[in-house]
C-alpha cells in the first residue's frame, strides 16, 4: 500500500500517519519526492484497509500496490534511484558506471598493475573475487582477507572504489571493512538470510540475477535488501541458462528495459559471464548500453590464458580500451555518457 501526501504535509501530519502505521504491526518507508512525499506501508495490510487514512491531516489519497515486490516497484517510487558512492560515482545518473578487473584477486601486484590500466581507459570501480564460488570444491576459491587487503592497496593506489563478492554472512564485517560495494552473486540471489544481512548493512549492494531465476524471481530478492531498510541496491542481468549451448548463459537484453520500467532501482550488465567467451563481450556490451543499462561489469585480466578463473571470458586490457572508445560513442547515441 501506497499513502501519498500532500505536497505541504508538516512533519507532525507524516509522524501522526507513521505511528498509526506502526502500532497495526505494520512497517512504514517514507520516500521523498521532488513535488512529495509518500509513505510505502510493508506487512499484512488487511487491518490498515479498515482505516479512513484518506481523512487523515496530510494525507492526498491511499493506492494499492498489486505488486509482490512493493519497495521496489516503480508504484513506490517514480524516480530512479541514483546511488551516490562519492568521488563523483553516482550509479543511475546520466554517466554509465563501469566496473572492471580480473574475476579472481592473484596478487597484489598483477591487481594494483590491472587497476592501473581499467582506471585509465575509464572504469570507475575495480571489480575482483576474493572468496570464489566454484562449480568444483577443487577449483580456486579464493585468497579470504588476504585478497580483500590487496582490493583496499589497488583502492589506495589508483582511487578506484572496490567491489567484491560476499558469500558467506560471517564474513559481512571484513566486507564492510574492505569494499565499497557487496556483491551478492547469482548463486546466492534467493540465499535469503543472506539478503537480509546484507539489508541490515549500511553498504550498497550490486544484486546479480540467478541463473535460472525470472525477472520477478529477481525483484523479489532485491526486495528482501529494501525491507531491511538497505535501499542502496544495484541490479544485474548477467545471463541466464537457456537450450542454448554456444554461450556461458543467454544474455536477456530484455530484461534491462523491462526492469527498469519495473523498478526504481539502477540495473548493469555483466557481458563476461552472460556469454562466456571474450569476443561476444564488446558486442554484447554495446547492446546493453543501447537497451539502456546504468553501467557494466567485465572481467580484465593481462595474461587471460593463466588467470585463476575465467580466463576465456576476460578481455586484454588493450581490448577493454577499445571496447570503451566504442561504448562512448554508442551512449553519446542514446543520451548517455561513460
Amino acid at each position: 500500500m501506497i499513502i501519498v501526501l500532500k505536497p505541504g504535509a508538516t512533519k507532525e501530519q507524516i509522524k501522526y500517519v507513521v505511528d498509526k502505521i506502526k502500532k497495526m504491526g505494520l512497517k512504514p518507508w517514507i520516500s521523498k519526492g521532488v513535488e512529495r512525499s509518500i509513505i510505502g506501508v510493508i506487512g499484512a495490510e488487511d487491518a490498515i484497509r479498515l482505516e479512513p487514512l484518506e481523512v487523515f491531516p496530510g494525507v492526498e489519497k491511499v493506492m494499492p500496490i498489486l505488486k509482490p515486490y512493493k519497495l521496489v516497484s516503480r508504484d513506490f517510487k517514480k524516480e530512479n534511484t541514483v546511488i551516490d558512492l562519492g568521488d563523483s560515482v553516482k550509479i543511475g545518473a546520466e554517466e554509465l558506471i563501469v566496473m572492471a578487473g580480473p574475476c579472481s584477486v592473484e596478487n597484489e601486484g598483477l591487481l594494483i598493475d590491472i587497476a592501473k590500466k581499467v582506471k585509465a581507459a575509464g572504469a570507475k570501480i575495480l571489480r575482483g573475487g576474493a572468496f570464489k564460488p566454484r562449480t568444483s570444491p577443487y577449483s580456486f576459491q579464493g585468497l579470504g582477507e588476504e585478497g580483500l587487503k590487496y582490493l583496499k592497496r589497488a583502492k589506495e593506489e589508483t582511487g578506484l572504489l572496490i567491489v567484491t563478492e560476499l558469500m558467506d554472512s560471517r564474513n559481512i564485517d571484513l566486507m564492510e571493512k574492505y569494499t565499497d560495494i557487496i556483491q551478492i552473486g547469482a548463486r546466492n540471489m534467493q540465499n535469503f538470510d543472506l539478503l537480509k544481512e546484507v539489508g541490515r548493512s549500511k553498504k550498497p549492494v550490486l544484486l546479480k540475477r540467478g541463473m535460472s531465476n525470472t525477472v520477478k524471481e529477481f525483484l523479489m530478492s532485491a526486495e528482501y535488501i529494501l525491507s531491511e531498510g538497505n535501499f542502496n541496491v544495484i541490479l544485474c542481468e548477467r545471463g541466464i541458462r537457456t537450450f542454448e549451448d554456444s554461450t556461458r548463459f543467454t544474455l536477456d537484453i530484455s530484461a534491462v528495459p523491462l526492469v527498469k520500467n519495473l523498478s526504481h532501482l539502477p540495473c548493469i550488465v555483466d557481458p563476461s559471464h552472460a556469454t562466456g567467451k571474450w569476443g561476444l563481450v564488446p558486442p554484447c556490451a554495446r547492446a546493453a548500453v543501447a537497451a539502456g543499462c546504468d553501467g557494466l561489469i567485465v572481467e580484465v585480466h593481462p595474461s587471460p590464458e593463466n588467470a585463476f578463473s575465467d580466463g576465456v571470458q576476460s578481455l586484454y586490457p588493450e581490448k577493454f580500451s577499445e571496447m570503451m572508445l566504442e561504448l562512448r560513442e554508442v551512449a553519446k547515441a542514446v543520451g548517455r555518457a561513460i
